[in-house]
């Protein structure tokens, strides 16, 4: 199990498809180049989704450098937002239930 190092701050999601084939200096150019935001910020974590919806990529600058996750889940797929073209902002929370499997949107409307 990877040690957690840094602590997370903020999550945000980097909606539809991602190629996973990318590495570090591509998702960080796509963070960079496609969103205008700041990859070198400590304790942001960026989530990255395959195309179908059964692996991601999670990339976090630790202070001295990126850390790369990746996860295959063997059942199932996330549930991975893909209308938004812009990268979004989750709360703890949030990201709890997309790692669960479960929509990060409620279903109640309040």
């Amino acid at each position: 199990m990877l040690k957690r190092c840094v602590s997370i701050n903020k999550v945000i999601i980097i909606t539809g498809r991602t190629d996973l084939r990318k590495g570090i200096n591509s998702l960080v150019a796509t963070v960079r180049l496609n969103y205008g935001l700041d990859p070198i910020e400590v304790g942001t974590l960026f989530l990255f989704c395959g195309v179908k919806k059964n692996k991601l990529k999670a990339l976090i600058y630790e202070g001295d450098g990126f850390c790369l996750i990746s996860k295959h889940v063997t059942n199932g797929s996330y549930r991975w937002p893909a209308t938004a073209n812009e990268a979004r902002r989750l709360t703890l929370d949030e990201y709890d239930r997309l790692m669960d499997g479960f929509p990060i949107d409620s279903s109640i409307q309040s």
